[in-house]
């Protein structure tokens, strides 16, 4: 199965769509089938699309890369990329993305709350001229309590702190056209931040609404302290606001003590010296202290990066590529 990346969206003369979709996978050896399942229900019949699924093995430890290994024995559209070992869903996603073949590209997540038939439909709008089409969940009512909060207070913050803005309730699950991933492609940080990274190169984007049904099976590997780290690397990825944060707090606890300071001495000056409080100075103390090892700790964020940027290691590393003949 041979891609080109020339094809024109007039399908008057090229009426194949050369798809690509990109899945990352860590510990899924139950959704694997279930998925490749789904896309050849929905594909299967379609003869203006010609499909190919690239599953990257995020260093799975049960039998999800077995399982694929037999999945691609019948169908051959099948590409698989087993990581050397676990880089996370960002970087798995990226290697996904250089892989991929397709005029169009869509990242999708192999649990089917990314239902495959939406595809079709973002396919549409590809055609009208749109180079990003975003699949936009029309509400959160699968998703628990605490993580719905967390989920809006994040978008809130990062639009909020940052100049790139990242649209609510909209996930990887996306198409993009070629010239979209080329681009992203092109970008060189190695701590990548991909739903910034979609939003910062623009492009001609528009939306379709549905509704994310649940998990059909397994368990999700982001909770709790794994999306507190990845949203903490989306705000410091897109914005230099916390460190300016920390400088007008500075500035303000500054101005507040020598306020305090000199209530103090004209207080002295017209009442005299009175003892010292051992309690008040002790809380003062400790509140400085915190305030400015929150600060070292928002700079030693961005430290960190820089670190990590400049040793330019790579952002994953392939142990095997599975590719059948033809494709």
């Amino acid at each position: 199965m041979s891609f080109a990346n020339d094809v024109s969206r007039d399908y008057t003369s090229c009426p194949i769509l050369l798809l690509s979709i990109v899945v990352p996978v860590f510990n899924e050896e139950e959704m694997t089938g279930l998925l490749v399942d789904r896309v050849k229900q929905v594909f299967g019949s379609i003869e203006t699309i010609r499909l190919e699924v690239i599953f990257v093995n995020d260093g799975s430890s049960d039998r999800t890369l077995e399982k694929l290994l037999d999945l691609q024995k019948t169908n051959p559209w099948i590409v698989i990329a087993d990581l050397s070992r676990n880089f996370g869903k960002e970087a798995a996603m990226t290697a996904g993305l250089k892989l991929a073949a397709g005029q169009v590209v869509v990242p999708m997540d192999v649990d089917l709350q990314d239902p495959p038939e939406l595809i079709l439909e973002m396919a549409a709008k590809w055609r009208e001229g749109f180079d990003v089409v975003l699949a936009r969940r029309m509400s959160r009512d699968t998703d628990s309590f605490a993580k719905k909060t967390s989920a809006s207070w994040f978008y809130r913050v990062h639009n909020w702190l940052s100049e790139v803005k990242i649209p609510e309730n909209v996930g990887d699950f996306r198409l993009m056209d070629r010239t979209v991933v080329d681009a992203l492609l092109e970008l060189p940080e190695s701590c990548r931040f991909m739903k910034g990274m979609f939003a910062w190169v623009g492009f001609r984007t528009c939306h379709v609404d549905y509704v994310r049904p649940k998990r059909v099976a397994g368990t999700s590997k982001f909770r709790g302290w794994k999306l507190w780290n990845f949203a903490l690397q989306g705000i410091t990825s897109f914005s230099t606001a916390p460190l300016r944060i920390w400088t007008y707090l500075g500035v303000l606890v500054a101005g507040l003590a020598l306020s305090w300071g000199g209530y103090i001495l004209v207080r002295t000056l017209i009442e005299g010296i009175d003892v010292p409080g051992y309690a008040s100075l002790f809380v003062t103390m400790m509140f400085l202290g915190g305030i400015q090892l929150i600060g070292i700790g928002v700079l030693g964020e961005y430290v960190g990066r820089v670190y990590l940027e400049a040793k330019r290691r790579p952002t994953y590393v392939i142990r095997n590529l599975y590719k059948t003949q033809d494709t």
